[in-house]
């Protein structure tokens, strides 16, 4: 046998018992990462659960919580959303779809020339990312607390304007009727308007 051949061989020796040491050192650090995770499952054992019985326990969300929408309405009861749809062209989810409408002297909606004639948000698309908050020029638009969204058809989880709109607050008038006498859109955006007023219930 040549003098490059012993080399090799003890070289190959060489190699074989760093691999062997090197494996033995994986085993044991597997053994103790393996009693690591024994012990943090044997130390949760006894402390307290984070279980909630829900749905008859609710813990209460954050204030500023992303749950469903809710179009709101000014002080008057008209309707903020002037159908521009800046909300459904922010949505990275494709899950607004609105549709103007002109306001007319025998229907008004909303202050200004337009109103959100059809408002849809899918909730089977909408990832609660709140875009379409930051979107919404006159702050028509909002997010509640409501989570609880859940249905058997994707057909319920897709909400009208009807299901979406705030509810009547004292004072206020149940759209269409006119606008507050002697104001603009721009008093109603300021919010100079904080209520209605009789001449308006009698034309609505």
């Amino acid at each position: 046998m040549s003098n490059l051949d012993k080399r090799s061989d003890k070289g190959l020796e060489i190699a074989r018992a760093e691999s062997q040491h090197i494996a033995g050192e994986q085993q044991v650090g597997s053994f103790f990462a393996q009693l690591k995770g024994f012990w943090l499952t044997f130390k949760t054992m006894f402390g307290k659960p984070e279980t909630v019985a829900y749905p008859e326990v609710k813990n209460p969300t954050a204030p500023r919580f992303h749950g469903r929408h809710q179009l709101n309405r000014y002080d008057d009861g008209l309707e903020k959303c002037i159908g521009c749809e800046l909300c459904a062209w922010a949505c990275p989810a494709d899950a607004i779809f609105v549709e103007a409408g002109d306001n007319s002297a025998d229907a008004q909606y909303s202050p200004g020339e337009r109103y959100g004639k059809v408002y849809q948000i899918n909730y089977a698309r909408c990832i609660f990312c709140g875009l379409c908050i930051e979107a919404c020029p006159t702050r028509a638009l909002t997010m509640t607390n409501e989570y609880e969204l859940a249905d058997a058809t994707r057909g319920k989880l897709i909400f009208q304007k009807e299901d979406l709109l705030a509810p009547l607050r004292s004072g206020m008038l149940e759209a269409p009727h006119p606008m507050y006498p002697g104001t603009t859109d721009t008093d109603y955006y300021k919010g100079a308007v904080t209520g209605s007023h009789p001449s308006q219930e009698k034309n609505a």
